[in-house]
């Protein structure tokens, strides 16, 4: 039977969570917003509206909200010529394909950046195909975009996994009915991870890969 292996980017392949970081509170503190770099953190993960409604509230102004989204992505784009893959996750995503998993990457990031961070995990070959925030309605933590990864892959959810490093990737893992794999690279602690509905914590790809026989990818490859 098919299935699935469906990784966020940022912060699970990538060590880029922190670049958002600085970037989004250099275009908060420029428009005039003094957000703590702790709180910002806590929001990576989130598609961009929704960010700025967590950091700033529901009931801001929005009319400045393309101007900040802009500047992030202003000050974020310096880095695409040297933004760095964790150890292993070129390797990991490999050898899901190579054991017949359909990788698909389920990201907010899109265009240039998306073709910045796949060049930095250099495993073009084992990805299937890429679910983004402007595919659904609604981006994570909602479920949408897990479940559109999930319909590109041709899978059910029991016949899945998703791998990610934030809690909003694990609220929308286990509202679309899949396994939540977290891991602690992308700098949120395993207690929030669990509490948000992780299955399995582990440090980074490489702790993941090394024993991925006894993780939920092989539990989902036996069943």
């Amino acid at each position: 039977m098919n299935r699935a292996a469906l990784f966020d980017v940022d912060g699970t392949l990538t060590d880029t969570n922190h670049l958002h970081v600085v970037s989004w509170w250099e275009a908060l503190r420029q428009a005039g917003h003094e957000v703590p770099m702790h709180s910002v953190h806590g929001a990576i993960g989130l598609p961009g509206e929704d960010l700025l409604d967590h950091l700033l509230g529901e009931g801001r102004d929005r009319s400045d909200d393309d101007r900040l989204s802009a500047a992030h992505d202003t000050l974020y784009a310096t880095w695409f010529d040297r933004l760095p893959a964790f150890d292993s996750a070129g390797e990991l995503l490999g050898a899901l394909a190579r054991s017949g998993w359909k990788v698909v990457l389920v990201t907010s990031a899109k265009d240039r950046e998306l073709s910045a961070l796949r060049k930095a995990i250099d495993a073009d070959e084992a990805i299937t195909d890429t679910a983004t925030s402007d595919d659904v309605e609604q981006g994570k933590p909602a479920p949408d975009p897990v479940r559109h990864a999930l319909d590109l892959a041709g899978v059910p959810p029991e016949r899945a996994v998703f791998v990610g490093d934030s809690v909003w990737d694990m609220k929308a893992a286990v509202r679309a009915g899949v396994t939540a794999v977290g891991l602690l690279c992308g700098g949120i602690c395993r207690a929030d991870l669990e509490e948000a509905g992780a299955g399995v914590v582990y440090r980074d790809p490489a702790e993941l890969l090394a024993g991925l026989a006894d993780s939920p990818f092989g539990r989902v490859a036996a069943g």
